[in-house]
């Protein structure tokens, strides 16, 4: 007589196997980032060592860096304060007109970039409903780098918000509520309770804010004012050397932002990585 065996059957899937699902992925991301970011280092290889070195060393280069990543820096900082701040309103209060706040900072995804920079600069050139209410006071906005740095924070803002909101959801209040018992005041117990859960999500927050700060074009573009060496970001240099038909040298600029822009990242990733395994062994 023959014995039955059980035959174990592993359950199926929704999705494909992993052979192919990982060859899907790494094709979607080789076209899409890998094979245009190898581009950049491509033609950016027929340049000399001398002449690449004289393209992004150049003082007008130097001064267009600063201003770029200066300026996306403290966009993201002031984002992930305010964005906090506008995350624990959301979340732990009720009010009217919440769900018509909470749909308008969403806005600058889906407002065209240009239309940004154009509204912004009507607003605080020395014309503007605002500009002209602060230039007696000897304060320009427009056309400086506060200008650079206010449309930087218009654009940046939703990243921090989006991102800390759903931690604050998920947080439980009886671990607060707990501490407060024990005698902690709101201040102790937001440092000590709340702050560490919301470290990782700010990081990353601060992370996205910062990335979209550095590549942001079209809503910079127009209050900036585009003076060399005071008011003109890395991008615009990029596009002004394209259309003088200047691949190499916008490739080696670009390709310096790419090399700065993956190491901050990815300092913040790891800072990212020690506050969640912090968390954890809590």
């Amino acid at each position: 007589m023959k014995s039955s065996t059980t035959k174990r059957t592993k359950p199926r899937s929704v999705l494909p196997g992993f052979g192919l699902s990982l060859g899907f992925t790494i094709f979607y991301l080789s076209v899409l980032v890998i094979i245009p970011l190898a581009g950049i280092f491509i033609k950016t290889s027929g340049l000399t060592p001398e002449q690449f070195w004289h393209t992004v060393s150049n003082p007008r280069v130097i001064a267009s860096y600063k201003i770029s990543f200066l300026t996306s820096f403290y966009a993201a900082l002031v984002n992930l304060v305010f964005g906090l701040i506008i995350a624990w309103v959301l979340v732990r209060y009720r009010f009217p007109g919440k769900k018509l706040i909470d749909s308008l900072i969403d806005m600058p995804f889906a407002l065209p970039t240009a239309v940004a920079g154009i509204s912004l600069t009507a607003i605080y050139a020395p014309n503007g409903w605002v500009g002209k209410l602060v230039e007696p006071l000897g304060l320009k906005i427009a056309f400086t780098p506060l200008g650079i740095t206010l449309a930087l924070i218009f654009i940046g803002l939703p990243f921090v918000v989006r991102t800390v909101q759903p931690v604050l959801q998920d947080l439980d209040n009886e671990i607060e509520e707990a501490a407060v018992m024990l005698g902690a005041f709101r201040w102790r117990t937001f440092r000590r309770v709340i702050l560490p859960e919301l470290i990782p999500a700010l990081l990353t927050g601060f992370a996205l804010a910062f990335a979209r700060g550095i590549g942001e074009y079209g809503s910079v573009v127009f209050i900036s004012g585009n003076m060399p060496m005071k008011t003109e970001i890395a991008p615009l240099l990029i596009m002004t050397k394209l259309e003088q038909y200047d691949y190499k040298g916008a490739t080696a600029i670009a390709m310096v932002m790419l090399i700065v822009s993956f190491i901050l990242l990815l300092l913040i990733n790891y800072l990212q990585w020690r506050s969640n395994r912090r968390v954890v062994t809590a």
